[in-house]
């Protein structure tokens, strides 16, 4: 059977369980028996190829020893074994000297097994049995099925906030080049995709040599707060043949002083969405300076980002609409931005490319620290021609941005020009204008809507029709009436 038919039917079985509440736990669930399964074949891989190697799965906890028997235990059996033994002992697994207990123990922290029936949580476990993680062709094949069903969470209420388009995750990645031996930090990761678009370009471009695979992971960097998405992406990292997933912390990067991030700390690369559009906690605020504290989480996110970023260091990071005008405290944060850092470019995308989940205008942000900004280009994306907007059914897809990588001018972003749907204005314009990025496109040519005396003409000929039409209206409700 095919992964992706498979991965369908696992769906469908879950969906007669009456535990199950919806696509989010649904996906959650999925979650942490593909976890343990994946971690499992990698496990016996390394039993085979690493000398002394042993898995941080207790024997009787580990998937080939309770799940791999088609026949084996089921019902309430099943039920009271996953319920009392497997979640609780996992739960409190010790770490000990072993990054990947770690992993394993925070991946089920706050996890829950949501079935009712035992008889068909064996049969979902029965059909994850047909998925061989350590066969590379049935991993990519299903990488692309699990990206899928992130994708699902668009759908699946606030779960939709985890999930950044793939092509906009893989465009930035491209566009700030990470190297293997550079650090590179997402510090509100979700469920992983700048992780996973960023590793998928460095094993295409860089990565030539085992020890180029070593640096590549020992440079990842990663936090994410809520439990689904950390789960996600941990499983996310496994799939994406990460041995040691451990760097990807189950913690709130804004939770930690300002001033506490020191200089061995600093980052190479940053590439992430922080959340935007809600309200951090009571107290978070307070871990910043005065002149940044706010409850707005993505504003927290830029003055921590501008820290964190080593001299030299690059950034690319999604903001929405309101970041580039709002004043008070992103007034000051822009100013900051602009003397710390050069933001060179400006990508702004149109209002639906994130939905559902948001219908706000969003904005790519690429800058470097070290010296002040001296110009920033704009580079305005559009909705595909014949196309109204993006949707689930006609999302924006990497070739989306194709335009704008051709004009992008290499890393140096050499003999780019302006017109059409490219622009540049200078630090003093934009210091002028009180630190106010909302710059449109000077390029658009309004569209003509005809002499003014004409158009006037034709609405009150219009008006004129409607008055007609009611009175014939009520006319005809009137003789009715009267019969």
């Amino acid at each position: 059977m095919a992964v992706g038919t498979l991965v369908k039917s696992i769906q469908n079985i879950m969906r007669q369980d009456v535990g199950v509440d919806g696509d989010a736990q649904r996906i959650s669930q999925l979650c942490w028996m593909f976890f343990l399964k994946i971690i499992d074949d990698q496990d016996q891989e390394l039993e085979t190829f690493r000398d002394g190697y042993r898995s941080p799965v207790p024997a009787a906890l580990r998937w080939r020893n309770w799940a791999a028997d088609p026949e084996g235990i089921t019902g309430d059996d099943l039920l009271d074994f996953v319920n009392g033994e497997l979640f609780p002992q996992l739960k409190a697994l010790p770490v000990r000297a072993a990054p990947r207990a770690g992993v394993v123990r925070d991946v089920f922290e706050d996890a829950y097994n949501y079935m009712k029936s035992g008889q068909l949580l064996r049969q979902v476990v029965n059909k994850i049995n047909g998925i061989d993680f350590n066969n590379l062709a049935d991993r990519r094949h299903f990488g692309d099925i699990y990206e899928q069903i992130l994708n699902d969470l668009q759908s699946a209420g606030n779960a939709g906030e985890y999930y950044t388009p793939r092509a906009v995750t893989s465009f930035m990645a491209r566009m700030i080049d990470p190297k293997p031996g550079e650090t590179l930090l997402d510090p509100a990761c979700g469920t992983g995709g700048f992780l996973t678009c960023a590793i998928r370009h460095m094993l295409d471009h860089h990565v030539k040599r085992p020890e180029d695979r070593a640096r590549m992971q020992a440079s990842l960097r990663a936090v994410e707060k809520k439990p689904l998405p950390h789960m996600l992406a941990v499983t996310n990292m496994l799939l994406h043949g990460i041995e040691d997933p451990s760097f990807l912390r189950h913690d709130n990067t804004l939770a930690r002083p300002y001033i506490s991030w020191g200089r061995d700390e600093r980052v190479d690369i940053v590439l992430t969405n922080p959340p935007f559009g809600g309200k951090e906690e009571d107290g978070i605020e307070s871990n910043f300076p005065p002149h940044f504290r706010t409850r707005e989480t993505a504003d927290l996110f830029l003055a921590l980002i501008i820290r964190l970023l080593k001299p030299g260091g690059r950034a690319a990071v999604v903001l929405p609409d309101g970041s580039l005008f709002g004043e008070g405290v992103k007034t000051r944060l822009k100013q900051h931005l602009m003397e710390e850092c050069n933001l060179h470019t400006i990508v702004r995308l149109p209002n639906s490319v994130f939905r559902p989940y948001a219908s706000i205008g969003t904005n790519l942000l690429f800058f470097e620290k070290g010296e002040s900004t001296r110009e920033v280009w704009f580079w305005e994306h559009l909705v595909p021609e014949g196309q109204k907007a993006y949707s689930m059914t006609r999302p924006i897809r990497v070739e989306h941005l194709d335009d704008c990588v051709e004009w992008w001018g290499g890393v140096e972003r050499e003999g780019r020009e302006e017109g059409g749907r490219a622009w540049r204005v200078s630090a003093d314009e934009i210091k002028a204008r009180g630190y106010n990025l909302d710059i449109k496109n000077p390029n658009t040519v309004d569209e003509e809507l005809g002499d003014p005396e004409a158009l006037l003409e034709r609405l009150n000929s219009a008006e004129a029709e409607v008055v007609a039409v009611r009175d014939q209206l009520k006319g005809i409700l009137a003789e009715a009436l009267l019969r």
